[in-house]
């Protein structure tokens, strides 16, 4: 067994050093000037920053929703304001965020701040359902969605079922792919590649609107212009359904949020990377459904299953297979963001100590949450077989604006209480977080009004949460066990040695001097002797996820 398991090391390490190659080292910062995790080694500039939000915002959403709008609004001016209303909430979202992310300096978004206010069963809760909903979900969605443009654009015919298994495997496929691309670098591979999808989709998105605006200006097609409020549905119930559609296209504002850590001067990076990217896709946004609108009338976009290539095929000829295979391109890229954020999540959670260490392994050379990676994939595969894309995204809404109207009450909460946080902060006017907070719980309470079967998934899983963390980390429940800390510490310990030689990394934890460098205590001066949190298997005994309990 041994030998087997020296032969996967040495894999593992040739392959590492064949794609990476020898990288510098960085020289470590003992000065109190420079916050955040100095064992980190690839940064992040002003340019990745908005490929990544621009990367992980444009994909399966422009392509599926614009026909759930139409369905829910009956009207082109109508889904028009619902695009507009959604861009505006995701920007003061973004802003609000953006204060987050530069006030409390920790990778892994909403679960890391909870768990900076020590509000831990929150945190636990909604990491369940981030961990099992939110993430998988989003993931199976997207890649649905290309194998259903790729099938579409090859003309590929199959009997139900066949179409069912074969689509799946396409998607699985292309998830593996990029997994092991991840496996291997962050700069060299991820980085760039996003930088590459993300011109591709612009590109696809142009393409769509120069076609549309040809036909409106040049060729003065303006039928279905005419009248544009006419037959709308003004029902607030179907106005926030398709609300919650618009605002699923615009996720993923926040992916910047789950890597901190990897940012260059975050304090300028993310509110610039924020301004253009989130400009440029509210505006892409709204010329791509105006384009739509040009060419397709009102009952073509609500009896549409894939409304690009029907408005390829009514406008670009026997150029019209383009289309689709442009826009399985560019969801590459949004799978490729997906994986990023939610990888980097599900790290974050381990190095709190919630789930086994293992899973906070970090790759030494390449920066990249092997093990995190591989754990998101599986879920999502699961999780693709609970539903249609429409029933994905039903799911993944209450989850999102539960957890972020949780996270805003913590950011309220710091600042009412003027809470010491990193001292090269944004702080916005407090009547955003307010104003988006109110806007975070009102689309919870609407979503549990309006569709209870939905909402029944999230409540549920949260609940399971709650009762886990009872059961797993109350000193009174199963930790008041004599012999249960041994037992649990043994098994993760074991495990932990077994990834760590299976897949080269080396477990991180959060420790004190983190915790402090996070909000920038000056206090906190690094040791010369190289100070790191990445730790051995048998440091792990003292913070592993069983000592939470």
């Amino acid at each position: 067994m041994s030998n087997l398991l020296e032969c996967f090391y040495w894999f593992s390490c040739y392959w590492e050093n064949a794609v990476s190659g020898e990288k510098k080292k960085k020289k470590k910062n003992t000065s109190s000037e420079k916050m955040g995790d100095t064992t980190r080694t690839q940064k992040m500039g002003l340019l990745g920053a908005i490929s990544y939000i621009v990367g992980n915002i444009v994909g399966s959403g422009i392509f599926i929703t614009p026909t759930s709008i139409i369905q829910q609004v009956n009207s082109v001016g109508l889904s028009l304001i619902v695009w507009i209303l959604a861009a505006l909430i995701s920007m003061l979202g973004s802003f609000c965020y953006v204060e987050l992310g530069t006030s409390i300096r920790l990778s892994g978004g909403d679960f890391a701040y909870l768990c900076f206010m020590k509000w831990y069963p929150a945190a636990f809760a909604f990491m369940c359902i981030g961990c099992t909903i939110n993430y998988p979900a989003t993931l199976a969605v997207q890649a649905q969605t290309f194998a259903n443009y790729v099938f579409e654009g090859a003309g590929i015919e199959m009997d139900e079922t066949s179409g069912f298994w074969a689509k799946k495997l396409l998607g699985f496929a292309l998830i593996s792919l990029l997994m092991f691309m991840n496996f291997f670098s962050l700069k060299t591979f991820v980085q760039r590649f996003s930088i590459l999808a993300s011109l591709a989709k612009i590109a696809a998105t142009l393409l769509i609107i120069i076609t549309g605006f040809y036909f409106l200006i040049i060729n003065g097609k303006t039928d279905n212009l005419k009248g544009p409020f006419n037959g709308s549905n003004w029902n607030p119930g179907a106005i926030v359904n398709a609300l919650f559609a618009g605002l699923f296209s615009y996720d993923g504002w926040d992916i910047l949020n789950f890597g901190m850590e990897e940012l260059e001067n975050p304090k300028r990076t993310m509110p610039l990377a924020i301004i253009i990217g989130m400009t440029s896709i509210g505006v892409i946004y709204l010329l791509v459904n105006i384009s739509y609108s040009v060419i397709l009338s009102v009952p073509q976009l609500k009896s549409s299953n894939a409304v690009a290539i029907d408005f390829a095929n009514a406008t670009l000829g026997p150029a019209a297979p383009v289309m689709p295979v442009m826009v399985a391109v560019l969801l590459v890229g949004s799978l490729n963001s997906t994986m990023f954020s939610a990888s980097r999540y599900l790290q974050a959670v381990s190095r709190q100590g919630y789930i086994p260490s293992a899973i906070s392994g970090i790759s030494p050379k390449c920066d990249s949450p092997r093990i995190a990676l591989l754990v998101h994939i599986l879920i999502a595969v699961a999780v693709s077989f609970m539903g249609d894309p429409n029933n994905l995204i039903n799911y993944v809404a209450f989850a999102q604006w539960s957890q972020r109207a949780f996270t805003m009450s913590a950011l309220l909460w710091v600042r009412f209480r003027k809470q010491k946080l990193h001292p090269d902060r944004i702080q916005l006017p407090i009547i955003m977080p307010i104003l988006f907070f109110l806007v975070c719980t009102s689309m919870i309470v609407i979503s549990i009004v309006t569709d209870f079967s939905s909402s029944a998934v999230g409540l549920g899983i949260l609940l399971g949460g709650l009762i886990i963390f009872i059961l797993f980390f109350w000193d009174r429940a199963l930790p008041s066990i004599p012999g249960f800390h041994e037992f649990s510490n043994g098994v993760d310990n074991k495990t932990t040695e077994f990834m760590q030689i299976i897949f080269n990394v080396i477990p991180e934890r959060v420790g004190d001097d983190e915790m402090r460098n996070a909000v920038g205590d000056n206090e906190i001066i690094l040791s010369k002797s190289e100070r790191s949190d990445k730790v051995s298997p048998s440091d792990l005994s003292s913070n592993s996820f069983s000592t939470r309990m």
